[in-house]
């Protein structure tokens, strides 16, 4: 019989590729959407016309339960977040309501919908709960028992949906798994976040759009992936007997310098330096150092593993904004 998916923040990088994927898979999948004037609407309508949208907020139990008595979901993805750390240190509190509370309300809502014993629950963690703490062994990378110390409104807010999670999973039976992804990148990726920032700046210098790109710290490292390879890491966990929590990343880390000298190589510039400015506006009140994980508990579970390594990912994402910079600039 073909499954149902609920899928929360639907119209994030994370949510069009996990739709995408389930949609593949003969899935009816509905996507919760809040606001009828959101921007990305008409994207997600155009794009993906087999995703059925269902007006909904995490901040508001009622309305997730209405999405769940629409939709009947057999499996339900928690996508939806405030998601940029930086953005989380000027607004924590709204980080707290819709990252973390609106986890306890989605499962508020499978519950009283008389769900927990039937729907299949995911929820998206983050290696931001890390937060640089117990990295005391160099080369093996954060697991799923290390310890936990996040450094940003986000990382803690991200903590408490964690932990929520397994306390309905141990308290009511659920199957509801938790993904402690790595940093994921792609195409999708909002234009907020560094990476894209990047290799969107780099299509546009190459295009003679623009002449520099400003930044904050370049030397965090981070352990980077392609979100499509991980959406279906979160399809596999929710296709297990039993439900338990898992770490997808690459097991490799690179500096913010790394993508900078790889996305300017694209563009056949070897010395990216004059093109980029430090403006103390990005610079973060506490910044974690290196996120390096270790997949070898989803890699032998799970059987999953990346594909895309990481020239492979910033290859693509220059190629991507350098065909839809050219795009814009025709129009």
């Amino acid at each position: 019989m073909t499954k149902t998916a609920l899928i929360t923040g639907i119209t994030g990088q994370d949510g069009y590729h996990l739709a995408e994927l389930l949609n593949g898979k003969s899935y009816t999948v509905y996507g919760l959407i809040r606001g009828q004037n959101n921007p990305k609407l008409a994207r997600v309508e155009q794009e993906q016309p087999y995703i059925n949208l269902i007006e909904g907020d995490l901040t508001d139990l009622s309305s997730l339960v209405k999405a769940m008595d629409i939709a009947k979901p057999d499996e339900v993805y928690n996508l939806a977040a405030v998601s940029h750390v930086g953005y989380s240190f000027k607004n924590p509190i709204l980080t707290a309501d819709v990252t973390g509370k609106g986890v306890l309300n989605v499962l508020e809502a499978i519950r009283i919908s008389g769900g927990e014993k039937t729907v299949r629950f995911y929820q998206a963690s983050t290696s931001e709960m890390f937060g640089g703490l117990d990295y005391n062994r160099p080369g093996k990378g954060y697991d799923e028992n290390a310890l936990f110390h996040p450094r940003s409104p986000y990382g803690v807010a991200k903590l408490y949906g964690h932990w929520i999670t397994k306390n309905y999973r141990e308290s009511y039976s659920m199957h509801a798994s938790c993904g402690i992804l790595f940093n994921h990148e792609g195409e999708r990726r909002g234009i907020e976040f560094v990476t894209r920032k990047i290799s969107n700046a780099v299509a546009r210098i190459h295009l003679g759009l623009q002449d520099h790109i400003e930044l904050g710290n370049l030397d965090p490292k981070r352990d980077w992936g392609y979100a499509g390879d991980y959406v279906e890491g979160m399809w596999l966990m929710l296709q297990q007997p039993k439900p338990d929590d898992y770490v997808l990343a690459t097991g490799e880390t690179h500096s913010i310098q790394d993508f900078l000298e790889l996305a300017f190589g694209e563009i056949g510039i070897d010395d990216w330096k004059p093109y980029v400015k430090q403006n103390p506006k990005f610079m973060r009140p506490a910044e974690v150092d290196i996120l390096l994980g270790n997949p070898q508990k989803a890699e032998k579970v799970l059987g999953w593993k990346r594909r895309v390594d990481f020239p492979s990912l910033v290859k693509l994402m220059v190629k991507h904004d350098l065909e839809l910079e050219a795009s814009n600039k025709l129009t």
